[in-house]
């Protein structure tokens, strides 16, 4: 990712004043915009130029959904680049889809000043992460390039499930209730509330096969959050 004063933040935004507000709020902290009315447009600029942080409307009037752009992203682009929703559509179903098709975020409008920017602040932020090696043998995190590895192989995380799993293994042993988990790696509750957690623990559980099965198990804790625990007397 850029550095944090040099950030390239890609809008996807057809209302042309919404656009302009939000673009403006962007730059007026130094950080770069570019805004795009279309799905189409979108994904020229995104075959010619590189963004840090992707801004999806969910509705748009002609193309495609800003949902069906975030599966275009997750297809397509080779890195995991951040997503956020601003969008309209409130919806716990919406919310748990979104997220489930691979978006880091999600914010409904009127979506605020101050709340919006202090989460491009807090990708900015780590875009320069102290160097850090964390082994919890199979795995191995790198914050460096913020990679994990399992069996030497990288798992192809996103920016939140790498966050999510960075803090898990720091505090592995502990139970962590899910408004923990919340506020941790996403900063406020917000309009999210806890299945945001169980969304991402889930898609955990998968690809670092954080299974019963397996060394390092990840177990749900009735009513209150989850435990990643070790499993005593394994190789």
């Amino acid at each position: 990712m850029s550095d944090r004063q040099n950030l390239r933040i890609a809008l996807l935004e057809d209302n042309s004043e919404q656009a302009a507000r939000v673009s403006g709020w962007i730059e007026s902290k130094g950080y770069y915009c570019g805004v795009y009315n279309t799905a189409e447009a979108f994904q020229r600029a995104f075959r010619k130029t590189s963004y840090d942080v992707v801004v999806l409307d969910w509705t748009l009037q002609s193309g495609s959904s800003g949902l069906e752009v975030l599966h275009w992203i997750r297809k397509t682009l080779t890195s995991d680049i951040p997503v956020i929703f601003a969008t309209a559509r409130q919806a716990e179903e919406d919310i748990v889809t979104a997220l489930r098709a691979g978006a880091d975020d999600y914010l409904a409008k009127p979506v605020r000043q101050h709340e919006l920017l202090a989460r491009l602040y807090a990708l900015a932020r780590r875009a320069q992460p102290e160097v850090e090696i964390l082994e919890c043998p199979p795995y191995i995190f790198d914050t460096s390039n913020r990679q994990v590895r399992l069996n030497d192989e990288v798992i192809k995380l996103t920016e939140k499930e790498y966050e999510l799993a960075l803090f898990m293994f720091r505090n592995r042993g502990r139970v962590l209730s899910r408004q923990h988990l919340l506020t941790s790696v996403w900063g406020t509750s917000a309009e999210l509330n806890t299945r945001t957690v169980d969304t991402h623990a889930s898609r955990l559980r998968k690809k670092l096969k954080l299974l019963a099965s397996e060394r390092w198990k990840l177990t749900s804790i009735y009513q209150h959050g989850y435990r990643l625990e070790e499993h005593t007397g394994s190789l």
